[in-house]
C-alpha cells in the first residue's frame, strides 16, 4: 500500500543531494578515514530471505522504505524481505589493519553481507552496530554490499509510536535503512571509544585504546593544554574555564593521538543537579537554579519520516524553538542521529532522552484510565521476561551511545505505561550505568519509590499536584490543537487535546496556560514543564509548527513574554 498520500506536503523543496546526510555521523569521534555510503541503492523485496532477487528498484538511503524521499514510499506486508545492494571500491590507501562498516539505524532486523559472504547481522531499529569487514574484502576489485532487512514490528524489540494501522497518536512505520551507512579503516590498536565526564572546572577522558601512548591537546581561549599519557584515562584541570550553558554554550575542543590512531572531539563543563531553594527542590545547571522550558520532541518530517531531508532541519527545529525562549526538548521515545545532540550541544538546547518502548500496550490500562486517575495496581506483570532483558540491553547501548553528549541531562525511562516493569529495578540499573544525568523513571504515573522527580502528565484538566520531597515535573501537558488544512497531513482525520480554528484564540489558550497555571505554581515547587509539541505529526495537530514546518502558529512575542516570566 502506498505509505505517504500527501507527496506536495514537504519540509524542502530542494534537490536531494547524491550523497545525502554526508556529514560526519559522529561529531565526537572524527578521524580522517570517512566514506559515506548513502545516496542511490539497488533495491527489490521478496518473500524469500533466501532467494536473492532480481535488482528491479532504487533507493535512496538512509531514508525509510515508507517515506517519500527514499523513492519507494510503499508500505510492504510484514512478511516482506528487503534486499539493499550497492557496488563499491576502495583505494589501497584506504584499507588499513580493519575495515569498519558502520550502520547507524536499520529497523528492525537485519543480515549484512560483503561478497556474499555473511559479515553482520541486528536486531532492534535504534541503535547503531558495526561490521568489520575486512577478510571478506576484494582488495583489487569492486566489492558488493547486500543487506537483508525485515521489519514485523516485534514488540519485543523497541517500536516506539510506529503502527501498521497508523491513527491518531500512532504513526507510520519505519522500516530499513534510515540512518548514515558509512566506512572508516583504522589500526588494530584504533581508538574504539572515549567517555568524557566534567565538572565545572574540570574534564575526565577516557579512552578505550590498546595503543601504548596517547597524547591529548585541548584547545582554550589562550593556551592550548597538551597531555601525553601511557593511562587509559586522564584527568585535566581547565584553566579560566568557561562553563557550557544555554545562554553560553562554549565547547571546548580536543584531539587524541596515537602512533597509529588521530580522533577530534568536544566536552562542555556543567554540572546537572537537584538542590534546595525557598525549601522546594529544584534542577540547578552549574549550581544555578534554571526552570525546565521545554517541548516533547517526537522528530518526525513528513518527506522523511523519521529522517529529515537534511540536517539542517534538526538545526532549524533547534533554533526556532530558542528564538520562541525554549530551554529543553525531551526527545519522545526515539534516539536521533548523534549529529541531533551536537547540534543541541553547539545551540544551547537541553535534552531529556526517552528510552525507546518495548513490551505490549493497551489504551484502556495504559492511557485511558491513568488520564483520569484510574491505577491498575498489578501493572507491572504486563511485560514478557524475553522483552524485558532486551530493554535493558538497549537501555546499556543507549547510554553507551549518547553518554558523552554535553545538553543531555536527563533520561525518561518509562513513558507513561508504555512497557513499564519494575521501574525501581530500571532506575538502580541506569543509575550504575550512568550516575551523571538525572532520571524520570515514569514520566506520567504509575510511579514507584525510585525517581529523581515526582512526574505528571497533565490533560484535559488545570495543572494541580501535592507536595512532594522531590522536584514537581510536569512532563507532558497543553497540547492544544490547531490546524492549518493547507499544512496538515490528513485533512480528513485531526488528533489534540482540543481545538482552536484561529490563531488569536489557540494564542489566548496558550498564554492563558502559562500565565495563570504553570507561573503561579512555581513558588509551589514546580520545576518544569514539556508542552506537547514541537511540530504537528500526521493526524496530531497539536504543534507549535506545523507538520511540513513552513507555519509557526505561536507568536514569538507572547513566547517570550511567558519565558521571562518563568524563573526559580
Amino acid at each position: 500500500m502506498k505509505a505517504n498520500n500527501f507527496q506536495q506536503l514537504k519540509t524542502t523543496d530542494k534537490k536531494l543531494d547524491s550523497i545525502p546526510l554526508s556529514e560526519y555521523p559522529r561529531p565526537q569521534l572524527v578521524r580522517d578515514s570517512y566514506i559515506n555510503l548513502n545516496g542511490e541503492w539497488e533495491f527489490a523485496i521478496s518473500s524469500d530471505k533466501n532467494s536473492i532477487p532480481n535488482f528491479d528498484k532504487k533507493i535512496i538511503v538512509p531514508y525509510c522504505i515508507e517515506s517519500y524521499l527514499s523513492k519507494i514510499n510503499y508500505r510492504y506486508p510484514t512478511t516482506t524481505y528487503y534486499f539493499y545492494k550497492k557496488e563499491i571500491t576502495l583505494d589501497k590507501s584506504f584499507i588499513k589493519d580493519k575495515v569498519l562498516l558502520h550502520f547507524d539505524g536499520v529497523d528492525q532486523e537485519c543480515d549484512v553481507f560483503v561478497n556474499s559472504i555473511k559479515v553482520g547481522e541486528n536486531k532492534g531499529g535504534y541503535i547503531p552496530f558495526t561490521c568489520e569487514i575486512k577478510d571478506a574484502l576484494n582488495i583489487e576489485g569492486t566489492n558488493t554490499i547486500t543487506v537483508i532487512v525485515r521489519d514485523t514490528l516485534n514488540h519485543d524489540y523497541p517500536w516506539g509510536k510506529q503502527r501498521i494501522d497508523r491513527k491518531g497518536m500512532w504513526y507510520t512505520p519505519v522500516s530499513g535503512i534510515w540512518k548514515s551507512v558509512w566506512l572508516e579503516s583504522v589500526s588494530s590498536d584504533y581508538i574504539k571509544s572515549i567517555k568524557i565526564e566534567t565538572t565545572l572546572e574540570e574534564v575526565k577522558i577516557k579512552i578505550d585504546s590498546e595503543a601504548t601512548s596517547k597524547k591529548i591537546t585541548i584547545h582554550t581561549p589562550n593556551n592550548d593544554i597538551i597531555r601525553r599519557t601511557k593511562e587509559n584515562e586522564i584527568v585535566v584541570k581547565i584553566p579560566s574555564p568557561i562553563c557550557w550553558d544555554v545562554n553560553n554554550p562554549y565547547l571546548y575542543s580536543f584531539d587524541i593521538e596515537t602512533p597509529n590512531d588521530k580522533i577530534s572531539s568536544y566536552f562542555g563543563l556543567r554540572t546537572f543537579s537537584i538542590k534546595k531553594k525557598n525549601g522546594y527542590p529544584y534542577f540547578f545547571l552549574n549550581d544555578q537554579p534554571v526552570f525546565i522550558h521545554g517541548l516533547l520532541d517526537q522528530g518526525y518530517y513528513p518527506d522523511g519520516i523519521y529522517t529529515p531531508h537534511s540536517y539542517n532541519e534538526y538545526e532549524r527545529d533547534i533554533l526556532r524553538m530558542k528564538e520562541l525562549g525554549f530551554n529543553t526538548l525531551r526527545k519522545h521515545i526515539k534516539i536521533e542521529p548523534l549529529y541531533f545532540y551536537y547540534l543541541c550541544d553547539k545551540h544551547g538546547m537541553l535534552v531529556i532522552q526517552d528510552f525507546v518502548n518495548n513490551g505490549g500496550y493497551n489504551f484502556i490500562r495504559d492511557t485511558a484510565l491513568p488520564t483520569i486517575r484510574i491505577y491498575f495496581p498489578e501493572w507491572t506483570l504486563f511485560k514478557s521476561k524475553k522483552a524485558d532483558k532486551i530493554f535493558y540491553d538497549q537501555m546499556e547501548k543507549t547510554v553507551d551511545l549518547l553518554y558523552n553528549s554535553t545538553s543531555l541531562f536527563m533520561y525518561t525511562i518509562y513513558n507513561e505505561a508504555w512497557g513499564q516493569k519494575n521501574p525501581d529495578k530500571a532506575y538502580k540499573v541506569l543509575k550504575e550505568l550512568d550516575s551523571t544525568r538525572l532520571i524520570d523513571s515514569t514520566s506520567g504515573w504509575f510511579k514507584r519509590k525510585q525517581s529523581d522527580f515526582t512526574s505528571l502528565h497533565i490533560y484535559f484538566r488545570e495543572i494541580s499536584f501535592k507536595p512532594s520531597d522531590k522536584p514537581i515535573f510536569i512532563s507532558e501537558f497543553g497540547g492544544f490543537g490547531y490546524k492549518l488544512n493547507e499544512h496538515s497531513f490528513n485533512p480528513d482525520n485531526t488528533y489534540g487535546y482540543g481545538l482552536f480554528t484561529n490563531q488569536e484564540d489557540y494564542q489566548n489558550a496558550v498564554n492563558s496556560l502559562y500565565f495563570n497555571q504553570v507561573i503561579p505554581n512555581i513558588k509551589n515547587g514546580l520545576m518544569g514543564t514539556i508542552y506537547t509539541q514541537v511540530s504537528d505529526v500526521e493526524d496530531e495537530t497539536n504543534g507549535l509548527l506545523t507538520y511540513d514546518r513552513k507555519v509557526c502558529k505561536v507568536h514569538k512575542e507572547d513566547m517570550l513574554k511567558i519565558k521571562e516570566q518563568l524563573k526559580i
